[in-house]
């Protein structure tokens, strides 16, 4: 209990709001030319580090108490405590979805905020590798984190993306691994199920439902995006038309029997309540029985995925390429040999990853509060690392403490 009491001494007896006031001030003052805001920032940091003195000087460890404090408020510290206690190890990697974890559309206006930006780059600087894991495109992936991080971070060799939801995996300055195509090593079948969806899901498609939606750039997934605003009811309406599109050229891609497309939708619709409900709201439902699907096409049909995002994306995928498989050769890569990592996301992608985690004791989880119910399941079931819309940094600065108090022993 002796580290318990500690903490409450430090959060008790210091201003510790005030400090974590002037060290957010000092980290993410914007680079300006004016002498006098200079002068000011020069000021806080002067004020910064005495008040960091004060709490050196008090405690035995107090480097690390000063930088608790300046980083943490009480309810993170105290929770990064429970998790170094109960798991008595240091995060060694970072696992994090970026839509709707570390950016969301309803409270960050879809940036990344620059308070996550900065604990990411703190991390970065304690030795910590950083896997972006996204269903994304690499080169939008990268754009956007360059924009962030900085070149020199995306390009350290201490960063992978896992894009398109674990089709590849890109970290740089790995010479050969720098790129891994991830979907190269799929059998030609499955392959060739792919070349001809993607072929066709334009083309083929109905005129209204090719207005509405486009075909985002990936190199292997097979997703459809409205050309509305995310979220609106005609975003909703596309995806819902989108959705029983790529059921039924999946089910005719996988087998030449007409009867392919009611296959289709009888076996994702057993596999997945949510596409069941789209398939009975559009009036598209297979009345068959999913028993009934022959087993070559179900043999096929249970290596690919068929993923639906309410008024987002209706997608098509490779089970045997999910997140999982993605992280795994990113963290191979980054010479993580005994991972225990953290992972953040919102969605049944990351839910796999959260899942594989936990059960091979190779990380936490932690959600958004407006995740979806079974991940929001996992999280609570599991460490109850809940975070609210748009404060991904919360959540970041309660790790931030658990890899500091492991320092400690």
């Amino acid at each position: 209990m002796e580290r318990y009491d500690l903490l409450y001494r430090l959060y008790d007896e210091f201003d510790t709001d005030t400090l974590r006031e002037y060290q957010d001030f000092v980290d993410v003052f914007p680079p300006v030319d004016s002498r006098v805001a200079l002068d000011h920032w020069q000021e806080a940091s002067d004020e910064l580090e005495r008040r960091k003195n004060e709490i050196r000087r008090a405690f035995a460890t107090g480097a690390t108490f000063a930088e608790i404090a300046s980083h943490a408020d009480r309810e993170q510290a105290f929770t990064g405590l429970d998790l170094y206690t109960k798991y008595d190890r240091a995060v060694n990697a970072l696992v994090l979805d970026v839509d709707e974890t570390l950016r969301s559309a309803g409270g960050t206006d879809n940036e990344i905020p620059r308070e996550t930006l900065h604990v990411l780059t703190e991390f970065h600087e304690r030795d910590v590798p950083i896997v972006i894991c996204t269903g994304q495109t690499l080169e939008n992936v990268k754009g956007f984190m360059i924009q962030g991080l900085g070149n020199e971070i995306v390009h350290s060799g201490d960063l992978s993306i896992v894009y398109e939801a674990g089709t590849g995996v890109f970290t740089a300055g790995h010479g050969s691994r720098t790129k891994q195509l991830l979907y190269e090593g799929l059998d030609d079948e499955i392959q060739r199920v792919f070349d001809e969806i993607r072929s066709r899901v334009l083309p083929d498609a109905p005129d209204e439902l090719r207005r509405g939606v486009h075909l985002q750039g990936n190199e292997f997934n097979v997703t459809l995006k409205p050309n509305f605003e995310t979220g609106s009811s005609r975003a909703a309406e596309v995806i819902d038309e989108g959705l029983v599109y790529l059921l039924d050229l999946l089910g005719e891609a996988i087998t030449d029997d007409e009867e392919g497309p009611r296959w289709a939708r009888a076996y994702y619709a057993d596999a997945d309540p949510e596409i069941r409900e789209v398939l009975e709201s559009e009036g598209e439902h297979a009345d068959l029985d999913p028993e009934g699907v022959p087993e070559d096409a179900r043999d096929r049909f249970e290596r690919i995925d068929v993923a639906y995002y309410h008024a987002d994306a209706a997608e098509i995928g490779s089970l045997e390429l999910n997140k999982v498989v993605g992280v795994e050769a990113a963290l191979d890569v980054l010479g993580v040999d005994d991972p225990f990592v953290l992972v953040m996301g919102d969605s049944k992608s990351d839910l796999r990853v959260m899942r594989w985690a936990a059960e091979n004791d190779r990380g936490i989880a932690a959600a958004p509060e407006h995740a979806s119910r079974d991940v929001l399941e996992h999280v609570m079931d599991t460490d109850e690392l809940v975070f609210d819309r748009g404060k991904s940094a919360e959540m970041l600065r309660t790790i931030y403490v658990q890899n500091l108090l492991a320092k400690l022993g």
